[in-house]
């Protein structure tokens, strides 16, 4: 998961991330990653249109964005 956040740090490349907010709730954002540290990843967050922090232990799935269609 970690590889996946480094290489998409410094890209255009948006990525979809589940993690589990402070309230212990699950959230679902598109990011675009900014930087990666050891414990946290800067992103700018589709999602709610700021730059967020989000702790690297409460992120439990990173995959590449992909685009859905509503039918």
């Amino acid at each position: 998961m970690k590889g996946i956040l480094k290489r998409a740090a410094g890209t255009e490349q948006k990525l979809d991330l589940i993690y589990v907010k402070k309230d212990n709730q699950l959230s679902q954002r598109t990011i675009k990653v900014l930087a990666v540290t050891d414990y946290s990843v800067k992103a700018y967050c589709y999602t709610k249109r700021q730059f967020r922090t989000f702790k690297l232990d409460n992120i439990l799935s990173v995959v590449p964005f992909r685009n859905r269609r509503t039918a």
